[in-house]
């Protein structure tokens, strides 16, 4: 796949989807596919939103080497070509993320993020050669995961624009590091490299020119999200802030409180695909199962959102 056919389909909300997990925390497959094939169903497909698989939400640094090929391939085909889906790489060094990139290329991934190998503490001449590396092995996109707050994940702006000339480097999953690199450094590689936003504001990010954004919905409701897009792509940034703000701010607020009892990024993702149906299970430990209490306040807020709760 070429450079300008993978940007393509790199846009839009970027779902990250939540792995279904049975009552003993082991891989439920069958759910998995039931929800790739109601996202497609309702709208998710080739350049308007992406399936992401494996990344924090997805619970994928907790996910085994033997479990992650079996999700990834399970996902590939339910989306059966209607829709594109990215695998999540986080925190290897050069040679197991080159080996973990080939096999989900081989699965039908046409997409990677990829976080900094934070471990490695790398100088920012280590992550060009990290990235420009794992993009010489393949041949699909890969989308960087500026994990700037974590030690070893900060990339410079000056850094970026050296890698222009990496081939496989389609996008970046934007959020700036602050001390002297602002939200607004995006617009100086806006045209080369597909900006994904990462701060919960999709609006500023298409305003300035970018792709899509990922904080979403886009598992349990994908018409939400979509309908998103829609209002960014006619330019009608104060209606599509409206129906942004009103979804995921609550969220983020339940995040907040959530948070001072139990840690876990897929916790509230999860909570709100059982509420519309999907059989997704609770995280793996040390993260704790939403409560009796938590469910009941998500059901209220994607009711009050006018979503199509079931009753059951």
């Amino acid at each position: 796949m070429n450079r300008e056919e993978n940007r393509k389909l790199i846009v839009g909300p970027i779902g990250a989807i939540p792995t279904p997990f049975d009552s003993n925390y082991n891989l439920n497959l069958g759910a998995m596919h039931d929800m790739v094939q109601y996202m497609v169903g309702n709208g998710v497909s080739n350049g308007n939103g992406v399936i992401k698989v494996a990344s924090a939400i997805g619970e994928g640094p907790m996910l085994r080497d033997s479990e992650w090929p079996a999700l990834l391939r399970t996902v590939v085909r339910a989306a059966n070509g209607k829709a594109p889906v990215m695998f999540g790489i986080h925190y290897k060094d050069t040679f197991r993320a080159i080996e973990d990139a080939k096999r989900a290329q081989d699965l039908g991934a046409i997409g990677l993020q990829i976080a900094p190998p934070v471990y490695n503490i790398p100088t920012q001449q280590d992550m060009y050669d990290y990235y420009s590396d794992v993009g010489k092995a393949i041949e699909i996109g890969i989308m960087i995961y500026h994990t700037h707050w974590i030690h070893g994940g900060r990339i410079e702006t000056d850094t970026f624009h050296r890698m222009r000339d990496l081939e496989r480097v389609i996008a970046i999953k934007w959020s700036p590091h602050g001390d002297g690199q602002t939200y607004e450094d995006m617009e100086q590689f806006v045209d080369h490299f597909n900006i994904i936003d990462n701060s919960a504001n999709p609006v500023r990010c298409f305003k300035l020119g970018g792709h899509g954004w990922v904080q979403t919905t886009l598992d349990a409701y994908p018409p939400h999200e979509l309908k998103v897009l829609e209002l960014l792509r006619a330019g009608q940034y104060e209606k599509a802030d409206e129906a942004y703000c009103r979804v995921y701010r609550p969220i983020e607020a339940i995040y907040a409180k959530l948070h001072e009892r139990t840690g876990g990024q897929s916790l509230i993702m999860k909570g709100l695909a059982e509420v519309m149906g999907h059989k997704v299970g609770a995280s793996r430990p040390p993260s704790k199962p939403l409560t009796v209490e938590e469910m009941t306040e998500l059901r209220t807020l994607a009711t009050s959102w006018g979503w199509p709760v079931p009753t059951t």
